[in-house]
Order: C-alpha cells, then structure tokens, then sequence
C-alpha cells in the first residue's frame, strides 16, 4: 500500500475545515464605491455599457449613500459628469465654489460626517481637451498642471472631503499636492496615489459615464505602458517618497502582478481599482448565461485581495453587499 506522508486533501474535507484554513476573504470593509454624479432632480440615468450603475443626481447620491451607509460600505468615490458648457482648456470648473461638484460634496459630508468620501484629481472631467493635464500646442505639459491639481485638491478639501486621488500621472504630483494641501491647513486630508495606473483599454465604459475620453491622441504620454512592471516600483518609490497613504494599482484583473510587487515592497496599504471593463465583461458574459456573474465577480474579487491588496475600488460593492448581507 502506498502511504502518503502528506494529503492535503483532509483540509478541504468538509465546508467547516476549508473555512478554517481559509487564507483570504473579501469583506465589506475593503470596498470603495465609485459613483457618478450628473446635474440635476430625481434624475438617474443607466450607464449603457456597464449595466447596474447609474448617473445620479445630487438628491438621489444621498440616499444611494445612505442605503450603501446602511449595508456597510463607508467609502465613496465621487465622480463628477459634466456637460460640455462647463469644460474648458483650463479645468476652472473644477474650483467652482457654486458648481456641481463641490457644493454636492460638501452637502455630502454635512449629511453624513461619518461616510468616508474620496475625490478624484486630475483634469479630464473638467477639460475641453478630455486630458488629464494641461494641453499646450498638442502636448500635454507636466509642470503647469501640477499648480491646477493643486487648486483642485484643495478646492475639494474644503469641502471636507477624506483621501485625494490623483489619477492624472503626471510626474511629481504627489508632493506637489501633498506640500499644498499642508501649507493650507489640510494636512489630515489622505492621499490615495493613483501610483501605477496603465494606458488600458479596460477604461471605456468609465469614459462613457463621464464623456471624458481624450479629443485628440490618447494617454500613453503619461499613463504606464501595459508591458511594463519594474516601471510601477519607480513609480511606487516616488510616491512613497512624496508623502502617499495609499498606492493604488489601475486595473486590477490583468495587474494582479503588480498588486503583488507592490505590496512586497512597501508598508502602505496598496488599493486595485477594479475598473469598469472588467465589471462591463462579467455583466455582459452573465447576461448571455456564459458565466455564473455572482460566483465569476467573487472570485475576481477575492483574487486582488490574495494579490495584496487591502482596498478595492469595484462597482460591484453595492451588489456584493447586497449578496453577502446575511
């Protein structure tokens, strides 16, 4: 008889005994959920290319909050989708005390103190160009846009808002942001770097949402190249260095190299952006029944926190919560 020293196969014997060997687990407390905010009253509008998330209204952000609040998910991401007349080439929109944005965000907090609200800079919500930075004669200039990113940031710290997310690459920004926001008095507001995000076609559903893809070229002058990882840690070293809570890796699914590397190498919690194609491609294979999209979304999402991350960024967080509620 052929004895075996070694079964694993006793550890997973049973429903109880794989839980207690258990390594990982995605919880409630991971998520950050992304929202998308239009100008308006009771409006709501779908996202026609990731089927489950809408457009909101400033009335109706604050009961998906409340209802999300209720369900266990504390933190929020802001996104703001503007028209067309309120973009130019400067992004001065972005700092408009009366606008959309910053007096929904401040609203926000006053109704709920105890939600954990992050916002987004970077230029392209705001711009003309649909760029993440400054366009001069057809080259998206680094330096001058630091000063706007850094208008920005305070602009929505003002409003009381909790993590800065700086998702425009643009090199430098971090500290630039980071000695901004302390030389005016916010030195407890987070930061929250968008360190290795990738110029990828996972984007596309998200750029629907905002209408803010590119008017020209794309975003390969500043957004990483997919083939490349060492780049992420030089990236992740300068972050680091300029004074980052977090580091964030953008996408998630085809990353999860870089999630790993990252979490190897620094003591900041790193967070994955599940972005909007990777949830766009499980909606749209479930409705065709190719895939069970509970099971598929799950396990995806466990796979990022194997990977190392602590955080995710994920449409799927209200569902999941809905799901998992018992």
């Amino acid at each position: 008889m052929n004895i075996l020293t070694h079964r694993p196969r006793r550890n997973r014997k049973s429903s109880a005994i794989r839980n207690l060997v258990q390594e990982n687990e995605v919880t409630v407390n991971d998520f950050i959920f992304p929202l998308f905010l239009i100008d308006g009253k009771n409006k709501k509008t779908e996202v026609k290319s990731m089927p489950g998330i809408f457009r909101l209204s400033t009335d109706l952000m604050l009961k998906e909050i409340e209802s999300c609040l209720k369900l266990g998910i504390t933190t929020f991401d802001i996104f703001p989708s503007l028209t067309d007349k309120f973009k130019d080439k400067t992004a001065t929109e972005s700092t408009n005390k009366n606008g959309l944005y910053l007096k929904t965000l401040t609203l926000i907090k006053k109704k709920f103190p105890e939600a954990c609200i992050m916002t987004d800079v970077a230029m392209d919500p705001y711009s003309s160009d649909g760029h993440d930075g400054l366009v001069r004669n057809g080259e998206i200039v680094n330096d001058e846009t630091l000063d706007i990113l850094a208008k920005m940031a305070i602009a929505q710290a003002e409003c009381g808002i909790d993590i800065i997310g700086p998702s425009d690459m643009m090199d430098g920004r971090v500290g630039f942001i980071r000695n901004a926001l302390d030389d005016a008095g916010f030195s407890n507001v987070s930061i929250m770097s968008y360190t290795a995000k990738y110029a990828s076609a996972f984007y596309g559903p998200f750029r629907d949402a905002l209408d803010s893809a590119p008017k020209f070229g794309d975003k390969k002058t500043y957004q990483m190249n997919p083939a490349n990882s060492k780049e992420a840690i030089l990236e992740a070293q300068l972050d680091f260095e300029e004074g980052a809570d977090f580091l964030m890796v953008k996408p998630a699914l085809s990353y999860l190299d870089i999630i790993k590397d990252l979490n190897t190498h620094f003591s900041l919690p790193i967070a994955a952006y599940n972005v909007s194609g990777e949830y766009a491609m499980v909606k749209a294979a479930a409705a065709k029944g190719w895939i069970d999209g509970d099971r598929v979304r799950d396990e995806i999402l466990l796979s990022m926190k194997r990977a190392g991350a602590s955080i995710i960024l994920t449409y799927f967080a209200k569902e999941w919560a809905l799901k998992h509620k018992n």
